[in-house]
């Protein structure tokens, strides 16, 4: 049986938008007809501050909840997959808040002022969620990376999770009980040819012997069954799916940090009138801890993905 990697192995991180305030600068350099030039510099300082205070003010009220553009009215229409698998969402119910992008979802609704029972989900397949044209809902949550093609058919978030890189052992083996990634340099590690895994290997575990190297995903799989390799780096997201359906018997010894993790962002519909909203939402919660805090709950704790370094 092949088994497909994580749909998203690489992926381009998205530029995210920036604000600047030359403007301002340039208001110091006219001349004033009158008045010295510190009550001039003043006089920018408070205009700027307004100006500043102003755009604030438009941009909260552009988000007010009576102000959004819903795809049905007074209820918040979230997509998702299904089935939907855990860690992501638990007992198949989107609906329930558990599970990490469940939970997210649920944080994002609150910050544009729903409340759980006016949010709606809705089933969006994976392959169809960034393809062009209108949706049936206001955002998908799916562990759907943020690349550029991607971008030029749909709108993305910042991104609210970041998929690391994971290594799979037996769950007899001595590597499961690793406490950080100076315990695996002796291991016998596969991975995928032209995988971030690949880099994430020689970058951050440096391991005493070469990676082993396999074409495929499937040969990289089989190689473990036969013992030919002692552990296997793919990211999070397959570890978790490998785990829980192709390799019985194993377990996820831990997750860690990496060059070429993918970023996921919530999906919306091009030119969307709620992206900036959802965007300063998800900026909200990575700013306030809520997104590390939901990633700790239900993804290293829950899942026993612990982090290592």
């Amino acid at each position: 049986m092949l088994f497909r990697f994580h749909r998203d192995r690489s992926a381009q991180p998205r530029l995210l938008r920036r604000l600047t305030l030359g403007a301002v600068l340039l208001v110091g350099l006219v001349p004033a007809a009158c008045g010295s030039s510190k009550t001039s510099t003043s006089t920018s300082s408070a205009s700027a501050s307004t100006g500043t205070a102003s755009t604030g003010t438009a941009a909260a009220s552009a988000c007010a909840k009576s102000s959004l553009p819903l795809h049905t009215s007074g209820v918040l229409t979230v997509a998702t997959d299904s089935p939907a698998y855990p860690p992501y969402f638990e007992n198949n119910k989107p609906a329930n808040g558990k599970g990490f992008e469940s939970a997210v979802a649920y944080a994002i609704a609150s910050k544009l002022g729903f409340t759980p029972a006016e949010v709606k989900w809705t089933v969006e397949p994976f392959d169809s969620s960034y393809a062009p044209g209108p949706k049936s809902f206001d955002f998908d949550i799916n562990e759907i990376s943020i690349t550029a093609p991607r971008e030029k058919a749909v709108d993305f978030s910042a991104p609210y999770y970041v998929n690391p890189q994971a290594i799979i052992v037996s769950s007899s083996s001595p590597y499961a009980h690793a406490t950080g990634l100076a315990a695996l340099k002796g291991a016998k590690i596969g991975v995928q040819i032209g995988s971030t895994s690949l880099d994430a290997v020689n970058s951050e575990i440096k391991p005493s012997s070469q990676p082993q190297v396999f074409n495929t995903s499937n040969d990289v799989v089989s190689a473990f069954k036969i013992h030919r390799v002692d552990a296997i780096v793919v990211d999070l997201a397959t570890a978790f799916q490998l785990t829980a359906t192709e390799l019985p018997h194993t377990t996820i010894a831990g997750q860690f940090s990496a060059p070429g993790g993918d970023k996921w962002g919530v999906l919306l519909s091009k030119g969307s009138g709620l992206t900036s909203c959802v965007d300063r939402a998800v900026n909200a919660l990575r700013a306030n801890g809520t997104l590390a805090a939901l990633s700790h709950r239900w993804i290293a704790s829950a899942a026993n993905a612990p982090v290592l370094r």
